[in-house]
This record gives C-alpha cells, sequence and structure tokens, in this order.
C-alpha cells in the first residue's frame, strides 16, 4: 500500500525548545510517517492522495491540515486539552528515560523505556479515539502523529 501522506511539515512557530533528544524524535516520526502510513480522511473523501500534511498548535488546538495536489485542502481541529496529562505523563517519561541512559543499569533503563512506550501508547489510542468521526488511521500513524503532537506541544 502506497502512502497516502508524502509530506508533512510543523509549523515551526508553534515550537519554543528543542533539545537534542526531542529533535531525534521529530526527525525519526517525520520520516517514518512520510514512508508508512494509512491515513483515510472520513471528513473530506475528495481529497486524492497523494496528501501533505501541515500540524500547527494554536491556543492550545491542534489543526491537521491536509492538501491534494490540485490544492483542495481540508482541516481538522482538535482540543489538546484531552491530552494533557498523557503529555505531561510523556514528558516526563522521556526526561527520565534520558537521564537514566547515562547512569541506569540495563534493567533500570529497560523499565523506564517499557513505561515510555506504554505512555506514548495511551497517547496513540487518545488520538484515535479523538479523531475517530473524521480521520481513520492505523496505530503506527497515530503514534508518529502524537510524537509530532509533543513536539509541537512543548512549551
Amino acid at each position: 500500500m502506497n502512502p497516502t501522506i508524502t509530506n508533512v511539515t510543523l509549523d515551526d512557530a508553534s515550537i519554543t525548545r528543542r533539545s537534542a533528544e526531542v529533535e531525534h524524535e521529530r526527525r525519526v516520526a517525520l520520516v517514518d510517517l512520510v514512508h508508512s502510513n494509512e491515513v483515510s480522511l472520513l471528513a473530506a473523501p475528495s481529497l486524492t492522495a497523494p496528501l501533505d500534511l501541515f500540524i500547527s498548535v494554536r491556543d492550545n488546538r491542534l489543526t491537521l491540515r491536509f492538501t491534494d495536489t490540485h490544492a483542495a485542502s481540508h482541516d481538522i481541529t482538535l482540543a489538546l486539552h484531552p491530552f494533557r496529562g498523557t503529555i505531561k505523563d510523556y514528558f516526563l517519561m522521556c526526561e527520565n528515560y534520558y537521564e537514566a541512559i547515562k547512569h541506569a543499569p540495563g534493567d533500570r533503563l529497560q523499565t523506564l523505556d517499557m513505561a515510555r512506550r506504554s505512555v506514548h501508547n495511551e497517547g496513540s489510542e487518545l488520538l484515535q479515539a479523538q479523531l475517530k468521526d473524521t480521520l481513520q488511521m492505523d496505530f503506527a500513524t497515530a503514534r508518529r502523529l502524537f510524537t509530532l503532537i509533543c513536539v509541537l506541544h512543548i512549551k
């Protein structure tokens, strides 16, 4: 199956700071999302793939702007308040994980990585649930989008 989304751009104005770890996560998520995604726009079936995706966060709202090759576009806007706790937990788990990489024994690092992934999965599942009426996506795509939302949500 060919990817539906072939180009992703983040609204850099939404980002206030980036650590080396966050920048790495952003790059990996962008590359992975462009190379492999399964997306179906339920709210805009007239848009034809391939699609460009522009992601921004403003006023605690996420906007996903999909644009097709004919310059037709459709915005999906989503309140981020349901994600607040999950994003906060994910940032905390990431900080602990990246700190543990420097000093912790392997079993501690593995435990933190599993916890970090679990919180990330929760955020991805929440994203799928919040978008179920407008955008269907596979779980891997939801995980990559959740990573990018976190990158844009850093304040």
